[in-house]
């Protein structure tokens, strides 16, 4: 019987063409639905996983109802690093292989963290718009030498983050229990912190960490409280790191001076929602680890784990 897969990861979708002989020669079929949004519905995606064997996934909520319904899914592909969206227990319970791409997106991710910082820093988005609307606004912004950045997470992405924010001159803390993390900070120059010192000294507070049941809304209104008045957020990881509503409370009242948030709990950002009064803030759209360098290696981790997952061999 003849392999199908479904590809529901649009930068996977974006860059198939590089692939295409591949799954050409190995008899693979292959769906490419299209995407409208970040990700796909649970009943769209029990629909798609009709009859395939495996999927290259993108933020798909692969839950235990999806899971079960599919009736020849063999192999979960993760496109990315985060397998948040994936119910394991219920992948285990069928006999399903998963797997991801990790180590692929530290610079590309690294590199919008860091812009992230240096337009809060500056105010440069509300400069540009201001130009753009006939004004001249000369915003007096904040030199990054010599401040303290702090990351929530010290693997590849947060160690990039790290190397960068060095280049600026800042003072680098990173807290993550992870093995390898005591050496890599040493390499680096980075100091370990605990996760509450991490927010009492941490002026500029980078989130690099995957979620999971323990970083789930880390920044939270305790935490919040922690940090200097002032301080600033940056969030490259997954939006449900926050608690909005906190977030929202401690702009309001100047405890955080501004944010960058390229991930949120709810995506797209819902039009209601209060964080877009803030005009300080900076805004993403799930992008951060989409460069055209970065999407290719990432999707050939990606048709590698799920051909060799599948029983093919190179």
């Amino acid at each position: 019987m003849t392999d199908r897969i479904v590809i529901t990861c649009v930068q996977m979708q974006e860059c198939f063409d590089l692939f295409r002989d591949t799954f050409v020669q190995h008899g693979v079929e292959v769906a490419l639905p299209p995407l409208l949004s970040q990700q796909f519905t649970e009943a769209e995606l029990t629909d798609l996983l009709r009859g395939m064997d495996g999927i290259i996934a993108g933020d798909d909520p692969l839950s235990r109802p999806v899971i079960f319904a599919a009736d020849r899914l063999r192999v979960i592909a993760k496109w990315g690093i985060g397998t948040d969206g994936i119910d394991f227990a219920a992948a285990t319970e069928r006999g399903i292989k998963v797997s991801n791409t990790p180590s692929v997106f530290g610079d590309a991710v690294a590199d919008v963290a860091m812009g992230y910082v240096l337009i809060l820093a500056r105010q440069l988005h509300r400069i540009h718009a201001s130009i753009l609307d006939g004004q001249w606004l000369k915003h007096r912004g904040e030199v990054l030498a010599g401040q303290t950045l702090g990351t929530a997470g010290f693997g590849d992405i947060g160690r990039s983050v790290a190397a960068r924010a060095h280049g600026f001159g800042m003072n680098v803390i990173a807290h993550d229990i992870a093995a390898g993390a005591t050496d890599a900070a040493a390499r680096l120059g980075v100091e370990l912190v605990g996760q509450a010192e991490l927010f009492v000294r941490s002026a500029y507070l980078v989130l690099c960490a995957p979620l999971t049941p323990e970083t789930r809304h880390m920044i939270n209104r305790d935490t919040l409280a922690l940090m200097s008045s002032g301080s600033y957020v940056v969030n490259v990881s997954r939006g449900s790191l926050v608690d909005e509503v906190a977030l929202v409370e401690a702009l309001d009242s100047g405890q955080i001076a501004a944010a960058g948030l390229d991930v949120f709990e709810e995506e797209p950002l819902p039009a209601g929602s209060p964080l877009r009064r803030f005009p300080q803030c900076v805004f993403g759209s799930h992008n951060g680890s989409n460069t055209r360098l970065a999407a290719e290696r990432a999707s050939e981790k990606a048709v590698a784990n799920l051909l060799r997952d599948l029983g093919y061999t190179a």
